[in-house]
């Protein structure tokens, strides 16, 4: 069982930054791909950002490149989402979850971020 367990969510305005972090437990969490999501109310789930297990190979939604960056630290069994030019539209629930065997297996509680305009 893998535990993950976001944080760094919460109010900014419009232009501002936020950093979210992913803690993943695990001994083999090096070989996990971590992905971050989101949803807002009404809308389904959307992958934000993805990165494998060397952190050489990042996917990043349209709606986000450019102005969102995913990395990790496998010393320290974390992912990170660094977010600037937020905007209003990137008011989401925020959950990062991991992939052991192919598919995203576990998941975090989730994170709010709100963007005021």
């Amino acid at each position: 069982q893998v535990q993950v367990v976001e944080s760094g969510g919460g109010l900014v305005q419009a232009g501002g930054s936020l950093r979210l972090s992913c803690a993943a437990s695990g001994r083999t969490f090096s070989s996990y791909t971590m992905g971050w999501f989101r949803q807002s109310p009404g809308k389904e789930r959307e992958l934000v950002a993805r990165i494998r297990r060397n952190g050489g190979n990042t996917y990043y939604g349209d709606s986000v490149k450019g102005r969102f960056t995913i990395s990790r630290d496998n010393a320290k069994n974390t992912v990170y989402l660094q977010m600037n030019s937020l905007k209003p539209e990137d008011t989401a629930v925020y959950y990062c979850a991991a992939a052991v065997a192919g598919n995203y297996d576990y998941w975090g509680q989730g994170t709010s971020v709100i963007v005021s305009s």
